[in-house]
């Protein structure tokens, strides 16, 4: 076991309150994914009862797996978040490795992702050109890593606003979507997909749940943080399950199962089918609403696993300033920004960034479900290790509800290596770089 450094310059301190933490759980998860995902969950689920039962059962994995984070984040707070989690049950190895990981793979890769999300609806509002969607994804990297470099409370601000916005914007679909009546669907197309696809279906619904866990890399700034967390997972999920839900039911009323299925764009199709094209470039305003709240949240979460590595490992010692003042890790948050820009220069250079948002799901997901499953896993480390540690939130049904997600975690790194491009190997590929630098074992910052 390796136990986590004391540091005497400036420290994480306790400034986000519970309101704020909920709206950061919301922010992360609601994204543009709702606005178009369910889509493909209609398709290969086949029937309006399955499609419900997807993200229902959605629901109750997101609820399970944030019933494992708030027992580790609650026991473990610290800014370093999964890391942190990482290396007291596994070693600083295996901490180091997903550090670099988060920082080279899944926080820019994300950001980049909610970059071209945002991209794609901002150029059917306002097209710039062969090169609009790198533009305004880079555009957005840029200006929300500015405003989050300017410390916590803006960058808090900002989330707060853009998540009211987001929901509202989901309120309004829901209500549309209740409005209008799509046609019936026949009694012979009630199977648009099959039973065997409903594996697939589950894919797309916790890609859109996914994010509730970088609540991790706050709970170390959360007043009262070891029961704020706990409450700030469960009410942002709760939250969350019911919108999607409300939105799924809304989707099947508004364009009938067998439109829904066939949409590219289902939000928008909704909104046409109300007010027609006005209604269309609401919707892309609202979608590119969700993906800015999604960026700006991922941007505030993801510099933490950074300047932790910076903490501990002295190859990247200059990761590990915290600006007290700010309430930021800086130099870690302008990293993680050129890193997503380039990730977006790349995406440009191959294809004009035209498909840059599978792009970025190929490229993070199979290490991103990695060490998700080894985050989970480390609960029965410390449950084995560490019996008599203060637990201030205990994971109900032990051992039960974390082998449950722990196997789904194992199924999600199967499927995201089994559906994925060949942006998963450039991911698994700086994934043993880093592995290759793990071997110098670096001594940590004196």
């Amino acid at each position: 076991m390796n136990t986590p450094i004391s540091v005497a310059a400036a420290v994480p301190r306790p400034v986000l309150d519970l309101k704020d933490a909920v709206a950061l759980v919301v922010g992360i998860v609601i994204g543009a994914g709702i606005f178009r995902l369910p889509s493909l969950v209609a398709g290969n689920t086949g029937d309006a009862q399955t499609m419900m039962l997807a993200w229902i059962l959605g629901a109750f994995i997101s609820f399970m797996g944030a019933l494992c984070y708030a027992e580790l984040a609650s026991a473990h707070p610290n800014a370093g978040g999964e890391y942190h989690f990482l290396d007291r049950a596994y070693g600083s190895e295996v901490a180091r490795l997903f550090a670099w990981a988060r920082m080279t793979v899944i926080a820019p890769g994300s950001i980049a992702l909610f970059g071209f999300l945002f991209a794609d609806y901002a150029t059917q509002i306002w097209n710039l050109g062969e090169a609009s969607n790198a533009i305004y994804a880079a555009g957005l990297i840029i200006v929300l890593t500015a405003i989050n470099i300017g410390g916590l409370s803006a960058g808090k601000w900002t989330q707060n606003l853009l998540t009211l916005i987001e929901a509202s914007g989901l309120v309004l679909v829901i209500v549309v979507g209740f409005s209008v009546s799509g046609p019936p669907v026949p009694a012979a197309a009630a199977s648009l997909g099959s039973q065997g696809a409903f594996g697939l279906a589950m894919v797309f619904v916790l890609l859109t749940y996914g994010g509730w866990n970088d609540a991790a890399y706050l709970s170390a700034e959360i007043k009262d943080g070891k029961r704020n967390i706990v409450r700030a997972l469960m009410y942002g999920l709760g939250i969350i399950a019911v919108l999607y839900i409300l939105v799924g039911f809304a989707y099947i009323n508004g364009l009938g199962m067998a439109g829904l299925a066939k949409a590219q764009a289902p939000a928008a199709d909704l909104m046409r089918v109300a007010f027609g094209d006005t209604g269309v470039t609401v919707m892309s305003i609202i979608v590119a609403i969700a993906a800015i709240t999604s960026a700006n949240a991922t941007i505030l979460t993801g510099a933490r696993t950074n300047y932790a590595l910076g903490r501990d490992w002295k190859l990247f010692k200059w990761l590990g300033h915290w600006h007290g003042a700010k309430s930021v890790p800086v130099n870690a948050m302008i990293v993680q920004g050129l890193i997503s820009l380039a990730l977006v220069g790349v995406a440009m250079v191959h294809d004009k960034s035209s498909q840059g948002v599978q792009n970025m799901v190929d490229y993070t997901a199979p290490v991103f479900w990695l060490f998700f499953f080894l985050a989970a896993t480390s609960i029965f480390v410390f449950r084995r290790w560490e019996p008599a540690s203060t637990r201030p939130f205990s994971v109900p049904l032990y051992p039960f509800t974390p082998l449950i997600f722990c196997g789904v975690c194992i199924y999600m790194l199967f499927s995201s290596l089994a559906y994925t491009g060949t942006g998963a190997l450039f991911g698994v590929g700086l994934l043993a770089i880093g592995a290759v630098l793990v071997l110098f074992k670096a001594q940590r910052p004196q």
